[in-house]
């Protein structure tokens, strides 16, 4: 059966400016602040340089995003602005990076809320029960996608109250545990200079200011979006913004540097020092509702993404199919499967050393489009806007894009030698994208059309089995640390220094 209704001129489907403005703040502060401190300890408290200067970048790009947003509010965000500007070769790379620099983003959100869920549940130490309750929340969100842009919406609105909790408590009041001596201790721990050590916060910081974007993407989605996009990116960044600073600063000098290398959930240990463990565990559940709360945005975005290429002819029309909702179910589910077996591809020992090799590649690759959107501003607003007003968004764009080829610079050398190999490879994958939109054109190919019901109740059912997997997997498993060893029973009479008994932990 198929779902026929369609969603178009329906205003009930989509978002207002408030939830519009949190899905901004929320994308950014779902797993950027939470994860972040310990992260950035790795460099030292002069990370505080770091963060002001992302800080000012970050406005640079919401401002471009913001005008471009005013001058055309379409759907698809960094690709439809790099497709009108610089044609369609421009426009197909941009989307492929950034919805691949997204899916690949995403399944770091399920990493970061689950690394706090640890507090709860030991067993998600093992890493294949990590990995299949990482799974169950990827699919959990697409079905919860499938459902509508405004439940998206609404559960958007809860996870960044849950979130912004900690985070602007932290930013208050972890200023009177703050000790200049420990913050001092930790100032650069790098090894390197400063104007080096700076330069490599730069790739930590910019990850979590990734969504700066979020309302242009879904422009589709939003109410008013030529008044609302500008505004809910501009305050979502602000309020982003001065939380981080504060936060992250305020951490650095309440936690011994290192012990905040080390730590798996510094906001929770840090409000552990100050307030007990009974306030670090409310912490550690907001921790992981905003992270995976983010999840069901980024999701959206992703679909948004996705579809707004493919009814342009630019990539596979299963994206731009959509349910009664008019939401791309059929390319959400496959997206799904993608970043399944990506957390497969990268289980690791700890969810730490996993998020690390992710964040790091995503933004990576989400540095191009947003240089390319910055250009974008020039070209796109020339005879638009009076000429004093072009020339501040001039500076304004350059300003942004110095900024993403500086973090560029201080990223991994052989991450982002293997990204823009990726970039190089995109001309190959056009050629085929290229094909199909000339027969799009031809009208020998129509875009569109309806997803089957079947697809809904599909992505549940994979939830339930992950779910299902996840706790099977779990039960008798022992506790993490412990070994066990198979070695036969010791025989009457044996020394004691014999091998332990089958099923009790080993001796060290």
């Amino acid at each position: 059966m198929t779902d026929t209704t369609s969603s178009q001129g329906s205003g009930g489907t989509k978002i207002g400016l408030v939830p519009a403005t949190l899905m901004v703040a929320g994308n950014m502060m779902g797993s950027g602040v939470f994860m972040l401190p310990a992260n950035l300890a790795t460099i030292g408290g002069i990370a505080v340089v770091g963060w002001l200067i992302t800080l000012v970048g970050a406005l640079a790009l919401a401002l471009v995003f913001a005008k471009l947003a005013a001058l055309d509010p379409a759907a698809g965000g960094p690709y439809a602005y790099s497709r009108k500007a610089f044609g369609d070769y421009m426009g197909f790379q941009t989307n492929l990076i950034y919805w691949l620099a997204n899916v690949v983003g995403n399944v770091g959100l399920a990493v970061a809320g689950l690394g706090y869920l640890t507090y709860f549940f030991p067993e998600l130490k093992i890493p294949l029960v990590l990995a299949l309750g990482q799974i169950a929340i990827i699919w959990f969100f697409t079905y919860a996608n499938i459902l509508g842009p405004r439940f998206v919406g609404r559960l958007q609105s809860v996870t960044t109250v849950a979130a912004l909790f900690p985070i602007i408590g932290m930013a208050i009041f972890g200023w009177f545990w703050f000790s200049t001596d420990t913050y001092a201790a930790g100032w650069n721990v790098s090894g390197k200079d400063s104007f080096t050590a700076v330069g490599a916060t730069l790739n930590f910081t910019l990850w979590a200011f990734i969504g700066v974007e979020t309302a242009s993407v879904s422009a589709g989605v939003v109410e008013n979006p030529r008044r609302n996009v500008p505004i809910a990116t501009l305050g979502g960044v602000v309020l982003a913004g001065v939380c981080y600073v504060l936060s992250s600063t305020a951490i650095m000098g309440m936690i011994p540097n290192a012990d905040l290398i080390t730590s798996a959930a510094p906001f929770a240990d840090a409000v552990r020092m100050a307030l007990g463990s009974e306030a670090a565990n409310i912490v550690a559940i907001c921790a992981a509702v905003g992270c995976l709360g983010s999840l069901a945005g980024w999701t959206l975005l992703v679909g948004q993404s996705a579809k707004a290429a493919a009814d342009d002819g630019l990539f596979p029309n299963v994206f731009s199919r959509t349910n009664a909702k008019g939401v791309p179910s059929a390319g959400l589910a496959i997206v799904a499967v993608i970043m399944s077996v990506q957390v497969l591809a990268t289980m690791s020992p700890t969810a730490s050393e996993q998020f690390g090799k992710i964040a790091s590649i995503a933004v990576i690759m989400t540095l191009l489009p947003y240089i390319y959107s910055a250009i974008s501003l020039k070209v796109l607003s020339f005879t638009k806007v009076q000429h004093h007003e072009y020339a501040i968004y001039t500076l304004i764009s350059l300003v942004a894009a110095i900024y993403c080829l500086w973090a560029i610079v201080g990223s991994d050398g052989e991450q982002t030698r293997w990204s823009l190999i990726f970039v190089v490879s995109t001309i190959v994958f056009y050629a085929m994208a290229l094909n199909h939109k000339r027969q799009v054109e031809a009208h020998q190919v129509q875009v569109g059309g309806h997803v089957p019901r079947i697809v809904r109740y599909l992505t549940f059912t994979i939830t339930l089995v992950a779910l299902a997997l996840m706790l099977w997997v779990s039960v008798g498993k022992p506790p993490a640390g412990k070994l066990y060893t198979r070695s036969p029973q010791p025989v009457a009479g044996a020394p004691s220094a014999s091998a332990p008994t089958s099923g009790q932990p080993a001796k060290p």
